[in-house]
């Protein structure tokens, strides 16, 4: 196997309304089973998704909370405006997005924007469906979109890139069922394809001020017409460390 990957130079600032398909159309010559990997910084910015904290008026909530972590009160509240649920407000103030990404702060970003406050889009695979549609239309490529962001990760240090959002492939490579080198039937491979292609894509792309937002994979046949990140998360049902931490913040109330 042979595969190549390049990111975009020369993407001017992102601002509100501008179309990224169009821009990833005019900067490369798309090939079919592509991988287009996308910060989803330029996704907010595109979306207009930066909001002024002097305008938020915090809840009594947001102010409690501001209190015990030492967050100002209006990003408190901006965090709670983009969250289904809080799962712990200390010493990380970790959240389940509205997307359904657990993460801390849910996603909302000061840097890479001038001012204010930068939100995630509210619904990731959306905007991954959408920009494969409009980038077939314009190329006529059938291409795979992976929008990331950055996430601690449980037990370890540091951040990796993840799948926020995905179109047009599937986010697992199903190994169960088959035989390793020795002949024993494979029972709990399920690898999680889409969230090592974003991290990859993350290494790529860079962070701070000499970040690249668009990175093209190409070599990989992982093309399909399945969409959507849910398979990634755990049902509430299974996953034992959003348990464990619910049951430490409600003690820790008592």
């Amino acid at each position: 196997m042979k595969v190549s990957a390049f990111t975009l130079d020369k993407i001017p600032l992102i601002i509100k309304g501008q179309n990224i398909s169009e821009l990833i159309y005019q900067h490369t010559k798309l090939e079919d089973n592509d991988i287009i990997v996308l910060a989803s910084t330029i996704i907010s910015k595109s979306e207009g998704l930066v909001i002024d904290p002097t305008k938020i008026i915090p809840s009594q909530e947001a102010n409690r909370i501001s209190k015990k972590t030492g967050m100002y009160p209006a990003f408190v509240q901006a965090v709670l405006d983009q969250s289904s649920e809080v799962i712990l407000e200390s010493p990380i103030f970790l959240v389940r997005h509205i997307s359904g990404n657990i993460c801390i702060n849910a996603g909302i970003d000061e840097s890479n924007v001038e001012d204010g406050l930068l939100l995630l889009p509210a619904d990731p695979d959306k905007c991954a469906l959408k920009i494969k549609q409009e980038l077939f239309r314009l190329a006529g490529k059938r291409v795979s979109v992976i929008i990331t962001d950055t996430n601690g990760r449980a037990f370890r240090e540091g951040q990796t890139g993840f799948a926020l959002g995905v179109a047009g492939m599937d986010t697992h490579h199903d190994w169960r069922g088959s035989t390793d080198m020795y002949g024993k039937v494979l029972e709990v491979a399920n690898e999680a394809v889409v969230d090592e292609l974003a991290a990859f894509g993350n290494c790529m792309m860079g962070e701070g001020d000499w970040g690249t937002p668009i990175l093209i994979i190409r070599g990989f046949n992982l093309y399909s017409e399945k969409n959507g990140v849910k398979a990634l998360h755990r049902s509430p049902e299974i996953d034992i460390i959003r348990t464990a931490l619910l049951h430490y913040k409600n003690k820790c109330r008592l």
